[in-house]
């Protein structure tokens, strides 16, 4: 399975690529940002749209993951950001890939084991996971650590036992 995670942006859209070997382990591939210019409102959401598409037809990814939106304290940060989301979101649709959400708790659980670490953390142990040679730039890495927790989602739902169940439905301990 190979990840495209992507963290949006409405002036810098991050994305990391990583590919979960038969094992579980997850091999860097590539990472980035796609760099939005100043300008209106539909041509910065263009630029987002065929940068992750150019990022998808260059990786073949089998599956998107993204950050959700979060309410932030400025409205208008969170809808431009719901916007950029939207995009990236609409890219990976259009290249009949799946698209998996997840929270920025979730991400940062994943790849920090606390839900509340900071832009170093995530860097750090970004670098770490992957064994990179270099600290990744804050918006490749949170991409990059979105990437991650979908892999070590996935590959965590391939280890749990089928589910097994006794009379009347009720969940037998295994």
């Amino acid at each position: 399975m190979r990840v495209l995670g992507i963290d949006p942006g409405s002036r810098i859209t991050g994305f990391g690529v990583v590919q979960v070997l038969r094992n579980g382990r997850i091999e860097y591939v590539a990472s980035g940002c796609v760099r939005v210019p100043s300008q209106d409102l539909a041509g910065k959401l263009k630029t987002v749209y065929d940068g992750v598409s150019e990022i998808i037809k260059t990786y073949q990814p089998t599956v998107l993951a993204i950050e959700k939106v979060f309410m932030a304290r400025n409205a208008d940060s969170a809808l431009k950001l719901g916007q950029a989301r939207g995009a990236a979101i609409l890219a990976g649709a259009n290249h009949m890939i799946d698209v998996a959400e997840y929270t920025a708790l979730q991400i940062k659980r994943a790849a920090v084991g606390k839900g509340h670490a900071g832009k170093p953390q995530v860097q750090h142990m970004v670098q770490a996971l992957l064994g990179l040679s270099a600290v990744p730039p804050a918006d490749a890495a949170d991409a990059l650590a979105c990437a991650i927790c979908h892999a070590h989602h996935a590959v965590g739902l391939r280890s749990l036992p089928p589910r097994r169940t006794g009379r009347r439905g009720m969940r037998l301990a295994l």
